[in-house]
């Protein structure tokens, strides 16, 4: 199947089989889509969970009317409520999901969104540290006396998460990151390929904050290595999110990041069924 130039090896209304089986909702980055993870969605689906994305309306690839807005910073975590209200009521096969075990992934932006939907709290005020240096439209609607029109309310229902190259991390005082208790496996790419602004940035200080998160360093990966591996089409079109450093093996990566999101969310789902 192609999406976006994207080839998914898929098989279209394929059954589903098995009972209780767990969830994992994703979330895409900043300018994103709902494909953008579909190696590391297939990688999960093939371990046995059941896996829903989604796009996050007005900041997607093809509407960014409200991308790095405080609209969106706001709306994603509700995003990702809803999706897990219609997996587990109005999809059609919700009877097979064991609501005890849903877990969530979130890359970039998606990591800001996986970090408030299990109780990291951003701090969304005016006068908040970093805001005032940050190009993030978001910030500068703070600053000018906006605030959020809504609350951001984290959802028990996530059992466990995995946070890549979150973005921003300015919003999250360490106070709240220490009240997280949903286990976390945390990703960071590499600071030293920063030339794209991206790279490293911003994992390191939300391990800071959290208690004992599962860390991975990932030496010379650049943020968007962390993408599905691009066809041709895809790096003709997007260089920027297609070309990894000198050296680095995106497909052989891929290979053991997913090994290890796989084993991570088993063992803490495995963990939250002991009596």
């Amino acid at each position: 199947m192609d999406a976006r130039g994207a080839i998914f090896f898929a098989v279209p209304g394929c059954p589903v089989t098995g009972e209780k089986l767990p969830l994992i909702v994703i979330s895409h980055g900043r300018r994103g889509w709902f494909g953008g993870h579909h190696d590391t969605a297939a990688a999960l689906a093939d371990a046995g969970f059941v896996v829903a994305a989604l796009n996050h309306p007005g900041d997607t690839w093809r509407d960014t009317s409200r991308t790095d807005s405080l609209s969106v910073l706001v709306e994603r975590p509700a995003d990702i409520n809803r999706l897990i209200d219609y997996m587990l009521d109005d999809w059609p096969d919700a009877s097979r999901i064991n609501a005890q075990r849903i877990g969530l992934y979130g890359f970039s932006f998606g990591g800001y969104t996986g970090l408030a939907v299990i109780g990291g709290n951003p701090d969304l005020r005016k006068g908040l540290p970093n805001c005032a240096t940050s190009s993030l439209l978001a910030c500068k609607q703070l600053e000018n006396g906006d605030a959020p029109g809504q609350p951001i309310t984290p959802d028990p229902r996530v059992k466990a998460a995995i946070i890549v190259d979150p973005y921003p991390a300015f919003v999250f005082a360490e106070k709240n990151l220490k009240r997280i208790a949903t286990p976390v496996q945390l990703w960071s790419s590499d600071p030293a390929q920063n030339a794209d602004g991206l790279s490293g940035c911003c994992a390191v200080a939300i391990k800071e904050g959290l208690v004992a998160p599962d860390y991975h360093f990932v030496a010379n990966a650049r943020h968007f290595s962390f993408l599905a591996t691009c066809t041709p089409k895809e790096a003709q079109v997007n260089p920027a999110a297609c070309t990894d450093a000198p050296g680095f093996d995106r497909v052989d990566f891929h290979r053991s990041f997913h090994a290890d999101i796989v084993a991570f969310f088993r063992k803490h789902f495995a963990e939250s069924a002991s009596p």
